[in-house]
């Protein structure tokens, strides 16, 4: 490609490189610091040993080429897209579990049996709020299956005080974890 001299790839397809590999190795620093606080001790590593292979080689594409303030530009985008687009695949894959409370001051008997009948474990106790009695419900779930019990406590307990935190490790008790496909089978033999 006559177009592609010495000077327009340097110009031009370095900073996109840069970009793109700094884009790479951020996202999966992201997943990676997501990864251990998840306790995921197998695939943490892997992923970290990627990472720092793919920061090498645009580091050292940078530092070659100090005299282009582009590949700066590029460094710094990358960086910033790359935090963002390492939330985004997190949240697509949804790693881990949550802990889900719920409390409502009305009566929960049929929430309550849509979310067993829809295979979440849930506990369920009375106790007492700042104006009275209250319904109090406990579940552990994958983060993949939130978006499907959030919507069953919205439709029954629109408003419901609910508060979502990450688990860092459960046992014993039921949690309807099951692996998808392919990805998700190598997902469960990598935690722990």
């Amino acid at each position: 490609m006559p177009w592609l001299d010495n000077g327009t790839f340097a110009l031009v397809v370095v900073p996109i490189l840069i970009f793109l590999g700094r884009l790479t190795d951020v996202t999966l620093g992201t997943l990676r610091i997501i990864l251990i606080g998840r306790g995921m001790r197998r695939l943490a590593p892997l992923v970290g040993f990627v990472e720092v292979l793919v920061w090498l080689v645009v580091l050292t594409t940078v530092v070659e080429q100090l005299d282009r303030p582009l590949n700066f530009i590029a460094y710094a985008a990358g960086f910033a897209a790359g935090t963002y687009v390492g939330m985004l695949v997190e949240a697509r894959i949804a790693l881990g579990l949550v802990t889900v409370r719920v409390i409502t001051d009305s009566d929960a008997s049929a929430l309550l049996e849509r979310l067993r009948d829809s295979r979440f474990g849930v506990t369920d106790f009375a106790a007492r709020g700042l104006q009275g009695r209250v319904r109090f419900i406990l579940t552990v779930l994958p983060r993949r299956d939130l978006p499907r019990l959030l919507a069953i406590v919205r439709r029954h307990h629109p408003q419901a005080f609910v508060s979502v935190s990450d688990v860092r490790a459960a046992s014993e008790g039921f949690i309807a974890d099951r692996p998808r496909g392919a990805f998700g089978r190598m997902m469960q033999s990598l935690r722990k």
